[in-house]
Formats: C-alpha cells, sequence, structure tokens
C-alpha cells in the first residue's frame, strides 16, 4: 500500500518581511539593482537555478524553475542542469555563467579561479559581467534566508 499524501512543509522559523521589513526592502532592491544591468532574463533564470540547487534552497528551486518555464525554457535542459558540464545543451555564454555562478557560490572551496572569471569576462561586457555577478550574490542571500528562515514552496495540486 503506498500514501500518496504530501508530507507537511517544514514550520517557518521566522518571516523576514515582518521582523525586518527594511532588510528585506534593501534585500529586493539589490536584487533589482543587479537585474536591471543583465538583459538576459534566461541566463539569470539558470543562475539562479543553479545556485538554489547548490545550497539546497527548495522554495527558490521551485520559484526560478517555474520563472524559467514561464520564459520558455525547456524541461530538459532544467533536468540536466546540475551535469550541465555533461550536456550539449548550453551555450558557452550559459556555460560561462553557471560556471562562475558555482565557484561564487562555493567560494570557501576553489574561490574563483581565474579561468572560470577569464571565461565569463570573455562572454559578457564588464557592465553585463558587474550586474551578474551582483544576480550570483543576490540569489545566494536569497538561498541562506529561505533555508535559515525554512521558507517552503505551496504544495502543488494536480
Amino acid at each position: 500500500m503506498s500514501d500518496h499524501a504530501h508530507v507537511p512543509a517544514p514550520v517557518q522559523r521566522i518571516s523576514l518581511p515582518e521582523q525586518a521589513p527594511e532588510f528585506y526592502a534593501a534585500m529586493r532592491a539589490l536584487e533589482q539593482a543587479a537585474k536591471a544591468g543583465f538583459h538576459d532574463p534566461l541566463i539569470t533564470e539558470l543562475v539562479k537555478v543553479r545556485a538554489s540547487q547548490l545550497n539546497g534552497c527548495a522554495f527558490c528551486l521551485d520559484m526560478h524553475a517555474t520563472d524559467a518555464r514561464r520564459l520558455g525554457e525547456q524541461e530538459h535542459r532544467l533536468h540536466t542542469l546540475a551535469a550541465w558540464r555533461e550536456t550539449p545543451y548550453f551555450t558557452a555564454r550559459e556555460r560561462a555563467a553557471l560556471a562562475l555562478t558555482e565557484s561564487v557560490t562555493l567560494l570557501a572551496t576553489h574561490h574563483v579561479p581565474d579561468e572560470v572569471y577569464d571565461a565569463a569576462a570573455k562572454e559578457f561586457d564588464q557592465g553585463e559581467l558587474a550586474h551578474l555577478i551582483g544576480m550570483i550574490v543576490a540569489i545566494n542571500s536569497w538561498n541562506r534566508i529561505a533555508v535559515t528562515s525554512r521558507l517552503s514552496p505551496a504544495p502543488k495540486t494536480a
């Protein structure tokens, strides 16, 4: 016999919008400032999904995979994003953004190697690169907020 009921989400620990509205507003402004100078919404969502995978943030994974699909992202690319190096599905520009995302997200492991930064600098002009770094920093901050506060995605209905 199989139980198909959803397991309840962990209880949220704290609501930052309620308890620290000025901080939450600043986080939203940080994200908007980073996005303002980067005009590739699909790479934006791939970066957010990949960082969220690495950080184990279910809330952000659910949100940004949904957003990517709305932009027309293909399911096979989302399904293989965690192994992007092993697929032919991603462009050089996307690969450079994903490699930079992984290096910044896992900073304590290997810092940001010159070859990773140089590959990104080859694919993005200086303004785009600066905003890409800002977006990576912002999603990592959002991941840490959501994981720490135990923000969970809403259950999906069939």
